[in-house]
């Protein structure tokens, strides 16, 4: 298993823009580790983006 995955990864993989995975950090659901300017996310942050993306696909809201 991978140590930090880079935004630009996630978003691809989950398919979805920087600005949401920065809205889900502002909410305090994801807690990238910063480096400078650049966000790392842990393996727990990208299975949260995953069962985050989930409930959104069964009609679930963030709040």
């Amino acid at each position: 298993m991978r140590e930090y995955y880079s935004i630009t990864e996630l978003t691809r993989e989950f398919d979805v823009s920087t600005r949401t995975l920065r809205f889900y950090e502002d909410e305090g659901l994801v807690q990238p580790v910063r480096r400078g300017r650049t966000r790392l996310f842990r393996p727990s942050d990208r299975h949260l983006i995953r069962q985050i993306m989930r409930g959104k696909r069964l009609g679930f809201s963030i709040k």
